[in-house]
């Protein structure tokens, strides 16, 4: 592969950013010297937007979560951007502690696929990525985006590009939430035995609601919130919940496969129809109460100071964040730093609301350009198919694309800038 130059259109892409950003005073500086704190900063910052318009369309940058791993998925990086990646890599393997670089690139399958390195790997290569961009283009998050989000593991790298959690301390966390869900499912098999794993569900949109109704009055709860309480006293065997709702006719359901065999032989009998169901390639039921041991390894590393040399003794998180983040768990952007906090904790075992999300920001805040960044282009699909944009979309005046290869730099870079003078009114 010839590598990749970035001189070719970074100088357009500066000028873009410059139109875009202008010449202005931090708003975050202002607000601190106003004595203004953290979070009433951050959520002023959010909600005036409706009468804030920037001078482009609203913009969000999103990162994909587990599945999306693929052996080898740094060598365009590598080939494209030689040192700037080499470099990039070497600290990934520094935080991480061990040769992760070795097993993204080569694997095997089987190895990268375990949750203790496919959620490291997919988090480091979606901001080796973005890193890359940062460098080579001079492409600024917190200058062209409005929001940012992840889904599920995603939300690790959201966080990393919000400007809340520097990336060494993210890797950090992130390993150790893996491990910390492998125990747990371990653990569900010693005491209980049986078969756990996640199956997607597809059905027509006009039969979702319907058949979530189905499955919460299956499973005895319908809220996130009560997860924990209903299921307090009943084993992992017979534990099934909803672990996504990604989009307006796909969930996810996670726990016992027999017990999600069942539910879906009680919702065809009595709903009426035949949703399609497909058993993921996932070694534990993640976002179920089986999980729910990892809530508490989570809510004490976070409860703990940044591992990043100069940083010791400051907190972890950082709150307000560079741009607003979106929680899986709320599907809202975060309001506190003990809010992000706990809920970041909670998102092992509670429900990823992605939909919700993608339309709370489509259709109450206006967001009409989307850049996925990272493995695989599951994320952009199901972005593109709620707000029915895929590429640019002159007509609506946004679009939705994503950076998995470098190949695709240019298209998103360009598609930027030339929808940058579209404001939604």
């Amino acid at each position: 592969m010839q590598r990749l130059s970035s001189s070719a259109f970074r100088p357009r892409w500066r000028r873009a950013t410059i139109k875009t950003q202008g010449e202005r005073p931090s708003p975050r500086v202002n607000a601190t010297l106003m004595g203004e704190d953290d979070a009433s900063w951050h959520e002023r910052r959010w909600m005036s937007m409706g009468s804030r318009r920037p001078r482009r369309p609203r913009t969000a940058i999103f990162f994909p979560g587990q599945g999306t791993q693929k052996v080898g998925m740094l060598t365009p990086w590598l080939e494209a951007f030689p040192s700037t990646a080499r470099e990039l890599i070497q600290e990934v393997d520094h935080y991480a502690g061990f040769k992760l670089s070795d097993v993204i690139q080569n694997g095997p399958s089987k190895v990268l696929t375990q949750t203790t390195n496919a959620q490291p790997a997919i988090m480091a290569t979606s901001i080796v990525i973005l890193k890359i961009l940062e460098r080579e283009f001079s492409f600024k998050v917190a200058d062209n985006f409005d929001i940012t989000l992840g889904h599920s593991l995603g939300e690790f790298a959201a966080l990393v590009a919000g400007g809340y959690i520097t990336f060494q301390d993210s890797l950090y966390l992130v390993k150790r939430r893996a491990a910390a869900m492998s125990d747990a499912t371990k653990k569900a098999i010693q005491e209980y035995g049986g078969e756990y794993g996640m199956v997607a569900i597809i059905t027509e949109p006009e039969y979702l609601r319907g058949l979530i109704a189905a499955i919460h009055d299956f499973v005895g709860h319908s809220s996130a919130g009560s997860k924990g309480e209903s299921s307090e006293h009943v084993p992992p065997i017979e534990q099934v919940l909803i672990a996504n709702i990604n989009s307006r006719n796909q969930i996810v359901l996670s726990g016992n496969i027999e017990r999600i065999t069942t539910l879906m032989a009680h919702v065809r009998q009595f709903l009426g129809h035949d949703p399609r169901a497909v058993r993921l390639h996932s070694d534990s039921p993640f976002h179920s109460p089986i999980m729910k041991p990892a809530v508490a390894v989570m809510q004490s590393l976070l409860g703990h100071k940044s591992r990043v040399p100069g940083r010791e003794g400051e907190d972890i998180i950082t709150f307000p964040g560079d741009i607003p983040c979106i929680s899986n768990v709320t599907a809202r952007p975060f309001r506190s730093k003990e809010q992000l906090k706990e809920l970041l904790a909670r998102g092992c075992l509670e429900t990823v609301r992605w939909w919700d999300s993608i339309r709370y920001l489509d259709q109450q805040e206006k967001v009409r350009r989307w850049v996925g960044i990272g493995p695989g282009k599951v994320g952009r699909n199901l972005v593109g198919k709620e707000v029915g944009m895929r590429g640019k979309d002159s007509v609506k005046g946004g679009g939705v694309w994503a950076i998995t290869d470098p190949s695709e730099i240019e298209e998103v870079l360009r598609g930027l800038e030339e929808t940058a003078g579209v404001a939604d009114e």
